[in-house]
Formats: structure tokens, sequence, C-alpha cells
């Protein structure tokens, strides 16, 4: 993982993020795949600070690890995704469009995220043991 930064922070937020097409149908499969792919990145000509860090597209959900900027929420960042290939996944596949003729969207409205951050137990030993460490180094009196 490498620290990214803006004007006034640096971060390391990376997140996988799982979503499913509605009623988990098995529409990602060869072709959609490949085109989905290209749309994923054409999301970022208008979203640059989303990035991409492993896509793997299965028949029935797609998982990404992905990277943006702490001022975004993970909700937003997840509609801008399914809702800029939602669309054109319909528009580009006729099966698509009927398999869905009465539901304006593709994907469910359902994902699971899940933080990947540093080593857990190292993060947690960290800051239990902060006030030691000071304590160690002389610093205890500096803070007061």
């Amino acid at each position: 993982m490498e620290t990214r930064k803006q004007a006034h922070s640096v971060y390391q937020c990376e997140y996988h993020i799982v979503f499913t097409p509605k009623y988990r149908y098995k529409i990602l499969r060869e072709g959609v795949k490949e085109y989905l792919n290209i749309k994923l990145k054409e999301v970022r000509k208008y979203y640059p600070e989303i990035e991409y860090l492993q896509v793997n597209i299965q028949p029935d959900h797609v998982h990404i690890l992905l990277s943006f900027s702490p001022k975004d929420s993970i909700s937003k960042v997840v509609k801008i995704i399914k809702q800029n290939t939602s669309k054109t996944l319909r528009d580009k596949f006729d099966f698509i469009k009927q398999r869905y003729k009465l539901s304006p969207a593709v994907w469910s409205s359902r994902y699971f995220v899940s933080t990947v951050g540093l080593d857990e137990e190292m993060t947690t030993k960290y800051i239990k043991y902060q006030e030691k460490e000071k304590e160690d180094l002389g610093q205890a009196k500096l803070a007061l």
C-alpha cells in the first residue's frame, strides 16, 4: 500500500467491494465482462481520484479493490461505478435489456465493502503503547 497526497491530507484508503447484478443473474459472461472492464476504465476519466488496484469479474458478481480520497464516501463511489456502467450495459447488450425490461437498473442496490488496512495487530499495539513509548523516550514531560 502506498500513501496518496492531496492539498490538505495524506491518505492510504483501500476498499474491497463486491456487487452483483440484480437477482444475481449470470449476465457478466464473455463479451459483457470485457465491455464492463472498458467502462470501468472510462469511469476513471471523469473520476480520476478512484483508482482500481484489482478487478475480478465473475458471471454473477464483481470484486474491485480500489482506493479513493477520504473526502468521498464508499456509498458515493459505489453509486458512481454502478450508475456509470448500468445504462451502458443495457444499451450495448439486448439480452441484458430484455432480462431487466421491468427494471431500469442492472445492479442490485446491495453491496459488500471491507476496508483493507495495515496489519491490525500492529496498529492496535501502536495505539495502545503510544504513552509508554513517549515515556521511554523521555518525552512525556514535554507533552505537559
